[in-house]
């Protein structure tokens, strides 16, 4: 299967459609009147369907078990056809596509089996995807573009060259992914002093984004929270819950990290943990989507 664990739980909603194709009017006219053999097509076929989608990943080997949160099934005649229109919900990591579509199949098929004693020239066409909602890609289109970020490792060890920086590199690897560009990568020692100097020279060049790793701890020399809420002219309490609940579901240490997010004029400033894993899924909590700080910034409407 697909690793998925990376991933943030958004609503996700799809529609699929199956077209059931009768050979006669007559057919239509015993769905209708309720008097087909096998009992009523409509309500059979949706319990069918019903059951199916939640079958999905026993029967697709890539397909991830998911919960099921909503499942509507609609039906639209039209002449000798009939429309199935097949909706599911979740909330989760991962879209409902592929269940969609799969209930909608076995919605028809169900009705083939249903009619097939009175009509033994049905087909079953145009099984596809209508649409789809949730996650990053519903949201890309509203971040800005030519974004710049300083990604700045606060760390005494690493500062004095007797330990390797890999938590600002995971930083940078994100925010590329994220067409992000990285102009400045520094380190520098647990002074708070030099860690607002840094802050300030950054918002003064103008850059987009200011990136601290590392500080967030409970150690004496775990300074960065401490230089930079002082300097910020706006906390953002949601992008700071978001970020120590991600962490906090894949170890329980994550709590008491003291990451902070917030701003100075215009320019956005991270202070994320200094382990690489604190670092990485620190940027995975809140990235992309804290990029659309940047037009909230300039006044533009949430949608």
């Amino acid at each position: 299967m697909v690793d998925i664990t990376a991933k943030n739980t958004s609503l996700r909603v799809a529609t699929a459609q199956a077209i059931v194709k009768v050979s006669k009017p007559e057919t239509i006219s015993a769905i209708k009147n309720d008097t087909v053999p096998k009992g009523n097509v409509f309500a059979m076929s949706k319990a069918a369907g019903l059951l199916g989608v939640k079958r999905t990943p026993d029967i697709l080997p890539d397909c991830h078990p998911l919960p099921i949160e909503f499942t509507g099934v609609e039906y639209e005649i039209n002449g000798l056809e009939i429309k199935v229109l097949f909706t599911v919900k979740t909330i989760y990591k991962t879209g409902v596509e592929v269940e969609a579509m799969h209930g909608a199949s076995v919605v028809a098929l169900n009705m083939y089996d249903m009619l097939k004693p009175i009509d033994k020239l049905i087909e079953i066409e145009h099984i596809k995807l209508l649409s789809k909602k949730g996650g990053k890609s519903d949201f890309k289109e509203t971040f800005k573009s030519d974004l710049k970020a300083a990604v700045i490792v606060c760390s005494d060890t690493i500062s004095a060259g007797q330990k390797e920086d890999k938590a600002g590199k995971a930083i940078i690897e994100k925010l590329l992914a994220c067409h992000v560009k990285t102009t400045e990568y520094i380190i520098i020692p647990d002074e708070k002093d030099e860690i607002q100097n840094k802050t300030k020279t950054f918002v003064k060049q103008g850059l987009d984004m200011i990136i601290f790793t590392g500080g967030t701890g409970l150690s004496a020399r775990d300074n960065t929270p401490e230089a930079i809420i002082p300097l910020l002219d706006r906390r953002i309490p949601g992008a700071e819950e978001a970020i120590r609940n991600y962490g906090q579901n894949r170890m329980p240490y994550a709590m008491l990290s003291r990451s902070v997010v917030g701003t100075i004029g215009s320019t956005l400033v991270l202070a994320l943990p200094g382990s690489t894993n604190g670092a990485k899924e620190s940027m995975d909590a809140i990235f992309p989507a804290i990029l659309h700080s940047f037009k909230v910034l300039k006044g533009i409407r949430h949608d």
